[in-house]
């Protein structure tokens, strides 16, 4: 049996959504892009770093180290799916307007290669394709930024929400 490893990690808890709903969806994600607003919390535990915003895209960066293995030594597919809708989810809300949120209702993830540990940064970027008034939809991927190789793809359908 091998010795076992111990990771660490520390988060700041987010503004509450009363206060983020304050926010459009782009100006919220710039804010946290440019440090002014923390990442949540589920982007910090899984090592997942927001690296650039448009209006209706954004990019994420995702780590590749051991403790993201399954039991064959590949990078877990739900890591993929996390990273995806991180970036899906994130895409759409850069198109909201403030006083409005969204929630994934369904993210439907391909993985298309298998991916080992310390292969480096993985790049994941989401595009918007429809923001309606109840319900959007966007498309992403999930490469290695070594050398470009597709390693999981998604499309996802969102729930657009104004609160009251």
């Amino acid at each position: 049996m091998s010795e076992q490893v111990t990771r660490t990690h520390s988060w700041i808890p987010p503004l509450p959504a009363a206060e983020m709903v304050q926010y459009s969806g782009e100006k919220l994600m710039r804010e946290c892009l440019e440090g002014r607003l923390p990442p949540p919390p589920i982007a910090s535990t899984l090592g997942i770093r927001l690296v650039e915003v448009g209006h209706g895209s954004i990019e994420f960066e995702g780590e590749s180290d051991d403790h993201l293995i399954n039991g064959y030594g590949t990078l877990f597919g739900g890591y993929f799916a996390a990273l995806l809708d991180c970036a899906l989810s994130g895409a759409v809300l850069t198109r909201l307007p403030a006083g409005t949120y969204q929630t994934t209702v369904q993210l439907n993830t391909h993985m298309v290669r298998p991916a080992r540990p310390g292969i480096g940064p993985l790049r994941c970027t989401g595009r918007a394709l429809h923001v309606g008034r109840s319900i959007a939809t966007a498309e992403g991927s999930v490469t290695s930024a070594a050398d470009g190789k597709l390693l999981a793809h998604a499309t996802a359908t969102c729930a657009v929400i104004t609160p009251g």
